[in-house]
């Protein structure tokens, strides 16, 4: 057992290292920027604080008035950095990896920021009061448990992070049962900033301090997605994993973590970003498709193509309907994007519905399935027409949804900016159209009174979170020198 621990210990030292926050990569000065952030809204916090005590306080009408300019100065000011941490939040492009063709950009997490703790004096005390054993004797122990919690607070993007997290995850197992008895609470205060809003709490609680991690965790996983290259069907298996690890670890957070002290951590907010992560994995999964059949694509593949479109817009409407009672503290970029590829997914979806009518033969079943669930009107077009008619249809509807996922991406600044959306729109808008002139005008003519269905049929993706596995990283108990944990324990 002893060998044992001492392998853990050797492979837990060889992991806890964090990356160095002074180098200068684009997501390492995206982060810099997001704890200067933080430090500035809390300061404007605590000067509001003590500002609307002041105004409380006093009855004195000149103070009074003073003070309530002072409180219109700070909460300019809250307003201005909360804008500028949404902006940062909406910075997805430095997560994306890098790609030949111009791929929709996903949402990535950015990690929570935390404040360093001083465990020694507390941990020391609480062994000498309640094991009886000179502190001093752990100061090694201590040191160990604090350079893990430093070196967590700056995780690599990749495996070695994650591992990180992991490994301090379930060290303050030990640690919890070791120093923080149920009936009472130690001197030490666990601050994390949230990260959407950049407002700070603070809990005495280690299940605070795992909630925290576990997020931190699911946002490594959304990074990691974000920056697979996905030109390949291995960087897409890869992305589609993490995002669904990312679900997993949100959902474990969601129904073990209740009364979250931070936005970020509110059942409402966490229950929208595992739809999201599972809707982004979704849209990797399509992506897949897209690509092993490029070259070629039957009948079935285009309709198999048109329902798989069709189910992700759906999933990306939902997510933006479950982001409505948090939008107040989302990007507005973030929504904005959920409602395009809505809106894009949709007209790919039809797209697709109308290529897969151009390549089938008279009689095909799921061709014929498509006529009879349209309207009525499509019957007044000779058999041999109702593809084409019912193939403009769907192009109409393809050019119609494309249209307004142009228009809401031209509705918002960050949206604008991000090149590869807005060559991904136009790629797919000029594609339609193209179509669309191929395509005779008595067809288009009658196209106009015809409705098309949507397709028919189940995905054939299920899609499931992938649950947290603490048990991947060992964790040996850094303070096994006080006995063994079943007795000896706060």
């Amino acid at each position: 057992m002893m060998a044992q621990a001492a392998v853990i210990r050797a492979h837990n030292r060889a992991q806890a290292k964090g990356s160095d926050p002074r180098v200068a990569t684009c997501r390492g000065k995206l982060q810099n920027k997001r704890s200067k952030l933080n430090q500035e809204i809390n300061k404007e916090l605590r000067l509001r604080a003590g500002a609307e005590n002041l105004f409380k306080a006093t009855n004195n009408r000149k103070l009074k008035e003073t003070v309530a300019l002072e409180l219109s100065f700070v909460n300019s000011n809250l307003q201005l950095l909360k804008e500028q941490l949404a902006e940062l939040n909406s910075s997805v492009e430095i997560y994306q990896g890098e790609s030949s063709e111009p791929v929709m950009p996903m949402i990535p997490l950015g990690l929570k920021e935390t404040k360093e703790i001083d465990f020694a004096e507390p941990f020391k005390d609480f062994i000498l009061e309640h094991y009886s054993e000179e502190g001093n004797k752990y100061t090694k122990a201590i040191a160990d448990f604090m350079e893990l919690r430093q070196a967590m607070r700056c995780p690599h993007r990749d495996s070695s992070g994650l591992s990180l997290l992991f490994q301090y995850y379930n060290q303050l197992y030990f640690v919890e049962r070791r120093f923080f008895p149920p009936d009472r609470t130690l001197p030490i205060y666990f601050e994390w900033f949230d990260s959407l809003t950049g407002v700070p709490s603070s809990q005495r609680t280690v299940a605070f301090e795992k909630a925290c991690v576990l997020f931190n965790l699911a946002a490594l996983y959304t990074q990691m997605g974000a920056k697979q290259a996905r030109g390949t069907a291995k960087g897409l298996d890869q992305a589609v994993d993490h995002f669904l690890r990312a679900a997993g670890s949100l959902g474990y957070l969601r129904d073990n973590f209740t009364n979250g002290p931070s936005i970020d951590l509110a059942q409402d907010m966490l229950n929208m970003l595992v739809h999201l992560m599972l809707a982004q994995a979704r849209e990797c999964l399509l992506e897949k498709l897209q690509l092993q059949s490029q070259e070629k694509r039957d009948v079935d593949i285009h309709f198999d193509l048109a329902l798989e479109a069709q189910e992700l817009s759906k999933r990306y409407e939902e997510v933006t309907q479950l982001m409505s009672p948090v939008s107040d503290y989302l990007p507005y970029s973030w929504a904005s994007l959920c409602n395009v590829k809505s809106q894009h997914y949709a007209a790919l979806g039809h797209a697709s519905a109308a290529a897969g009518l151009s390549s089938a033969s008279q009689g095909d079943s799921r061709a014929d399935q498509l006529v009879s669930l349209a309207s009525e009107a499509i019957s007044d077009a000779e058999p041999k027409q109702r593809y084409p008619v019912l193939r403009a249809a769907y192009l109409n509807k393809a050019s119609s949804c494309q249209e307004e996922a142009a228009r809401l991406h031209r509705m918002c600044r960050e949206l604008r900016a991000k090149s590869c959306l807005t060559r991904v729109l136009q790629a797919v808008s000029v594609s339609t159209e193209k179509d669309k002139e191929l395509l005779p005008r008595t067809c288009s003519a009658l196209a106009e009174l015809v409705e098309p269905a949507k397709i028919p049929g189940k995905s054939k993706f299920s899609l499931r979170p992938t649950p947290p596995d603490f048990g991947q990283v060992p964790a040996s108990d850094l303070f096994q020198g006080l006995g063994p944990l079943a007795v000896f324990s706060a």
